[in-house]
């Protein structure tokens, strides 16, 4: 994304089949939690895209994305979009928007380390292809495992980690492995030159700082529901007191 916004995007024209996105500095940093809700913005809007819906105004994508007009409109401000009140967004144009803003208008190729169940099903599951990410490899140590079939895929040797990544092009490392065995692997893919890599291991991992590492910890996030279900229900079943 090049230049300055000379419309904003509410009362944009109805882009090509190719437009020439225009937005915010692709240099300047958005802050990780609009970022986070620009994802979500970016799901509604495909989900009115697939319903025929061509335009829709900041209180209804609000309320599609669970945050209120006034943080949607902030958020769209760092991707160039400052708004005009009652005309209401084009649907195509700002989807389209908020990807290249996010960098999905690259091709990202994913490679899944671990084909055990976690790693079969994230290598099968075809939501990915439809955001922008194609899986391109999936690697397990297993030799009962290796050369399966996953889905499309064919289950690479974890041995042959770097030739396969070069070979694929992957820019994209998921890691769905035991804590044991993750540290090690995850050194090899980033010395394979892979920088961008999600995490499904249960360990902390360290990289270097030019690498960018998510950790999804699925105990942690129940553990969180767990504390917000027992603030609920504090009120009704609050402990009783002793004296």
């Amino acid at each position: 994304m090049e230049g300055t916004v000379t419309s904003s995007l509410e009362s944009s024209p109805v882009v090509p089949e190719a437009p020439a996105l225009h937005g915010a500095d692709p240099a300047k940093q958005i802050p990780p939690a609009a970022v986070a809700r620009l994802t979500i913005y970016l799901r509604a809007l495909n989900t009115l895209l697939s319903e025929g819906v061509e335009r829709v105004s900041s209180e209804s994508l609000a309320e599609a994305s669970g945050v209120s007009s006034s943080t949607l409109r902030k958020d769209l401000s760092h991707v160039g979009s400052y708004g005009t009140r009652g005309v209401g967004y084009e649907v195509q144009y700002l989807s389209r928007h908020i990807s290249a803003a996010l960098g999905l208008m690259r091709d990202w190729k994913v490679a899944i380390v671990g084909a055990g169940n976690l790693g079969k099903a994230l290598a099968r599951y075809g939501g990915f292809e439809s955001r922008g990410f194609d899986v391109v490899a999936i690697f397990d140590a297993d030799q009962m495992v290796v050369g399966n079939e996953v889905g499309w895929l064919r289950v690479s040797d974890v041995a042959d980690l770097e030739t396969v990544l070069h070979r694929t092009g992957a820019n994209m490392v998921v890691l769905a492995l035991p804590a044991a065995v993750a540290q090690k692997v995850c050194d090899r893919v980033v010395a394979a030159g892979v920088h961008s890599i999600l995490s499904f291991a249960p360990v902390m991992l360290q990289v270097p700082a030019s690498v960018n590492l998510r950790k999804v910890d699925m105990a942690t996030e129940l553990q969180i529901l767990a504390y917000h279900a027992q603030r609920a229900q504090a009120p009704e079943q609050a402990p009783e007191q002793t004296a």
